[in-house]
């Protein structure tokens, strides 16, 4: 390279940056603004200050009617006040209540001549004033007169909205703007017994309009949380005068919230009065089933999305409620995902589920024992699959399996054959109470119980194999639904019901304490439940339930979607099973996973280790259906030590956990004890591991 073609560098310099910056004035101002008590909120914030503006147009705008209003009570007041002085009301009670009027009658007349003269020698003294004014100073002085008259009768005829007035009378109806009021709103959480008297709230958002209410975030004094108001929230309601259904309370999470910040919102009116609205999935042209499936509106009218993946789901009503609507709105999301397998069992025998059959791989809808025979054999196919998933993911690489879950592209992948399948079983109290005979590795069950136990080791173990698990019944007692089983379902929706136990069997014991009981909705509330989801079923959302209004979806719209439903599939080539034609396979009970029957067998249980044995058969001999055991109660009636007995349990993989419990007295109490769950679950486990030892 020649010479004058090199270019001299510049020189290479060593060192680090440092950022000698001072914060400027203007930040720092900034910084002092969004953080100071004594800036009022509406200043900091555009949406607050477009509120108060709105508030400031509208006094200014009703202002003269409001002077009016208060002038005309003032004169009211005062000609009341001068008519009880002129008649000397007070001394003639006096005297009738010591019973001298007659005594006293002349001193009452000759009292009343004088404050007549009184009343006289006034109003003839403020009409001369008047008149030497006006002759002084013309027309102005009579507007003077006529406008401090005015300012002193408006004055007494002040009164709050909504107040009684001036008299112990029943107050008219109350608008929501006079009750978002901050000094109503204090009085309304001191009358529910929500903070003390010497206590008051802080005001975090002051009230605007969201939607077709209010909405208002407030902090709780200290020690108070934000979980007793929601707990209390009909007792708020009746402080503030409106009805629970419109009243929604939630506690502020996340960063920008505490255990004492609770956000309100009222409604103008009742939220589910309207017209319900149509799901969504009519616009859809496929839906990918590891999306949330559009489930309903809340009372604020935003949007609630189910996620079914990694869960079950569980529907429990009464009859008419919206039980089916609601299971069918969770089966429309997957219908529409053509890489979904579905098994439909409709044990209603109607024709709700029909349409379902043009996209199932399994489907029937019967009540007769050879249906319920027919949901066993389903059962026990899945449970062989579910075994198989997990055999063919230990041989996958980390990289198409990175843990022992499907994932979304293993689902789509027709080689691996491991797509979600979800099974709905509508009315599943038909099976479960099904007492026809079975024979399992020898041993003879009722239907009933082999379904029970079937369901509940998919619900344990399918979820991570890509199982859903939907289960609809309109007999939600703890006799139809075993207690093993709705203690691993995952998501739980609760319609209307008869009484709070039905709904604590749907949502999970104590949710009535902690204000969820969907045995207060109201009849007319067709499609109205508590939804106590298992992950985040609504953007932003992190609350234990919530009043959710499930989407219209009737049979044609049903149909339709079925039928989108069977054309993406034809399109994909994934249509299988009964909806391609197939028949299901013959029933051979045999081939039922030896870890479901080995439980049942007798030889088997008398090698379960102590105390794990003793506890078993305990819990067999009181023969009833709780979740919970006390371990008082336990060790009493084995006659054991509290403290060995804790240390034996923790070997065999039951911790003991702290649980609530609503005694005789009705009082609610904590104590320690066991999971009958965890304790079933051990037992399986243990009799599974004897069963192997001793081949």
């Amino acid at each position: 390279m020649a010479d004058d073609a090199l270019v001299k560098a510049d020189p290479i310099l060593d060192g680090e940056l440092v950022d000698d910056t001072l914060p400027q004035p203007r930040k720092r101002f900034e910084s002092w603004w969004l953080r100071s008590r004594w800036v009022p909120t509406w200043f900091k914030d555009r949406n607050q200050a477009r509120q108060a503006a709105k508030d400031f147009v509208a006094g200014v705008v009703r202002s003269p009617f409001r002077c009016l209003g208060a002038v005309a009570r003032g004169l009211v007041a005062a000609a009341r006040w001068w008519r009880a002085w002129v008649t000397v009301r007070d001394f003639r009670e006096a005297a009738e209540q010591s019973e001298k009027l007659a005594d006293k009658f002349a001193d009452i007349r000759a009292l009343t001549l004088f404050r007549w003269k009184v009343t006289g020698a006034v109003v003839a003294g403020a009409a001369s004033v008047t008149l030497m004014a006006h002759l002084v100073y013309g027309i102005v002085a009579l507007w003077v007169v006529a406008g401090a008259l005015a300012v002193a009768l408006a004055a007494l005829g002040r009164r709050r909205e909504g107040s009684p007035g001036r008299k112990a009378v029943l107050a008219g109806p109350r608008t929501l703007r006079w009750t978002m009021d901050p000094q109503v709103l204090v009085d309304a959480f001191r009358d529910a017994k929500l903070v003390g008297k010497d206590e008051t709230l802080r005001l975090v958002e002051r009230a605007t309009r969201m939607g077709d209410g209010w909405a208002i975030t407030v902090d709780l004094p200290a020690t108070r949380k934000a979980a007793d108001v929601i707990k209390n929230r009909e007792a708020l309601a009746s402080a503030l005068a409106v009805d629970e259904v419109q009243l929604i309370v939630e506690r502020v999470r996340g960063n920008g919230g505490h255990a004492g910040r609770v956000a309100m919102w009222v409604a103008d009116e009742d939220p589910y009065a309207s017209a319900p609205r149509r799901t969504p999935l009519l616009d859809a042209a496929r839906w990918d089933a590891w999306r949330p499936v559009p489930f309903g509106r809340d009372a604020r009218d935003r949007r609630v999305d189910l996620p079914l993946v990694w869960t079950s789901l569980l529907v429990g009503a009464i009859p008419r409620q919206g039980k089916t609507f609601a299971a069918r709105l969770a089966a429309a999301g997957l219908v529409l995902d053509p890489f979904t397998r579905l098994y439909v069992a409709d044990f209603k025998a109607g024709k709700d589920w029909d349409a379902a059959g043009r996209v199932a791989h399994r489907f029937m809808s019967g009540d007769e024992p050879e249906h319920v025979l027919a949901l066993v054999g389903w059962l026990v196919e899945l449970v062989s699959e579910v075994q198989g998933r997990f055999r063919r993911m230990r041989e996958l690489d980390d990289e198409t399996c990175p843990e022992s879950k499907v994932t979304p592209a293993m689902s789509r992948d027709r080689a691996l054959d491991m797509p979600i399948t979800a099974i709905f079983v509508d009315e599943v109290q038909v099976p479960l109470e099904d007492r026809t005979p079975v024979k399992v590795e020898g041993k003879t069950l009722t239907a009933g119980e082999y379904v029970g136990e079937l369901l509940t080791w998919l619900a344990k173990k399918g979820p991570a194999a890509g199982i859903v698990l939907v289960l609809a019944t309109q007999r939600p007692d703890s006799k139809t639904i075993p207690s093993g089983l709705r203690a691993v379902l995952g998501s739980r929706f609760a319609l209307r019901v008869m009484d709070w136990r039905d709904s604590n069997i749907v949502l999970g014991e104590q949710m009535n304490t902690r204000g969820y009981d969907s045995s207060r909705l109201l009849a007319s509330h067709k499609g109205v439940g508590i939804l106590r989801p298992d992950g985040d079923a609504q953007a932003g959302g992190d609350v234990l339930a919530l009043t959710v209004r499930t989407y219209y979806m009737p049979n044609e719209d049903w149909q339709t979607i079925c039928r989108r439903g069977r054309e993406l599939r034809e399109a994909e080539g994934t249509l299988t099973g009964h909806a391609a034609g197939a028949s299901m396979p013959e029933l051979e009970m045999p081939a039922a996973p030896q870890i479901v029957a080995a439980p049942r067998d007798d030889a088997v249980q008398e090698r379960l280790p102590e105390p794990l044995r003793a506890v078993v058969e305990y819990l067999e001999d009181v023969a009833d259906d709780r979740e919970f055991v006390p371990t008082s109660e336990l060790t009493a009636a084995l006659g054991v030590e509290a403290k060995t007995f804790a240390a034996q349990m923790s070997e065999l993989g039951c911790r003991p956990t702290r649980y609530r419990l609503t005694g005789d007295d009705g009082r609610t109490r904590q104590v320690r004890g066991y999971l009958i769950a965890e304790i079933d679950q051990a037992r399986r486990e243990a009799a599974s591991f004897g069963v192997k030892g001793a081949s």
